[in-house]
C-alpha cells in the first residue's frame, strides 16, 4: 500500500478511516489553509434523534490562516457540552467504558490549537482501531503530491458527501439507538459500540475503487 496525504479532523467519520485503512503511511498536511464549515472542526455522533453535530468553536484572523495557527476558543463551554452529548449518547454502548476515559482526557487537557487536538485524537483513534502504521507530517504545501503516494485531501467534505463514493461503502453495524441505521458518523460511534471489532467494519466500509 502506499503513504496518504490528507487533512487532520475532529474526531473523524468512518469513511475517514476506511480511506486510511492498509496505507503504509500516513501524512498529515500541517501547511494547509482552515477551510470553515468543513470536518476539520466538527464531527458528527448519533444520539436518540439520529445525527447530531458537534462543533469546535475557534478562533482566528479573517483570511487565509495556516490550520496549525487557529486556536480553540475556550471561553465557550464547548468540551463540557460534547462530553455530556458523548455520554448521552454512548454511554450504555459495550465498549464505552474501555475507551471513554483516553478520549476525556484528551480533550480536557485542552490543547491550544485546533490542529494538535486533531492530531492527539487521530492518535488514540488509531490505537483503539489498531491500526499499526506510520504517522508524519507534511513538510511544506505543495498542489501536486510526488508519485507514489495517495492524496486524499479534501475527499472526506461535508459539503460534498457524493464524493466519498469511491473512497466509502456503508456497513451497518449495531448502535445504541433505534432499529434504522444511521452510516457514517464519528468513528467513535462504531469503537464505542463494537470495540475490537471496529477495525474490520472500517476495513468492509473500504470501497473497491481504492484497492485498485
Amino acid at each position: 500500500m502506499t503513504p496518504v496525504l490528507i487533512e487532520t479532523q475532529y474526531l473523524p467519520s468512518v469513511a475517514f478511516f476506511a480511506a486510511l485503512y492498509g496505507a503504509s503511511e500516513i501524512i498529515l498536511e500541517r501547511h494547509e489553509h482552515y477551510v470553515k464549515q468543513s470536518y476539520r472542526n466538527r464531527c458528527q455522533v448519533v444520539d436518540v434523534n439520529g445525527k447530531r453535530d458537534l462543533a469546535v468553536p475557534v478562533i482566528h484572523r479573517s483570511g487565509k490562516v495556516l490550520i496549525t495557527d487557529v486556536r480553540i476558543d475556550y471561553s465557550q463551554k464547548w468540551v463540557n457540552n460534547h462530553w455530556r452529548c458523548i455520554q448521552s449518547a454512548y454511554g450504555k454502548a459495550p465498549y464505552f467504558e474501555y475507551y471513554a476515559d483516553d478520549f476525556h482526557d484528551i480533550l480536557y487537557a485542552m490543547p491550544a490549537n485546533l490542529y494538535e487536538l486533531n492530531r492527539q485524537l487521530l492518535s488514540m483513534c488509531l490505537k483503539a482501531l489498531r491500526f499499526d502504521m506510520k504517522v508524519s507530517e507534511s513538510v511544506s504545501y505543495v498542489k501536486t503530491v510526488e508519485s507514489g503516494v495517495s492524496d486524499l485531501r479534501n475527499a472526506i467534505d461535508v459539503k460534498k458527501p457524493a464524493g466519498m463514493k469511491g473512497i466509502f461503502t456503508s456497513v451497518p453495524y449495531a448502535q445504541v439507538f433505534g432499529s434504522s441505521f444511521v452510516d457514517n458518523a464519528s468513528i467513535i460511534d462504531l469503537i464505542f459500540c463494537v470495540g475490537p471489532d471496529a477495525a474490520k467494519t472500517v476495513r468492509n466500509s473500504r470501497s473497491a475503487d481504492l484497492n485498485k
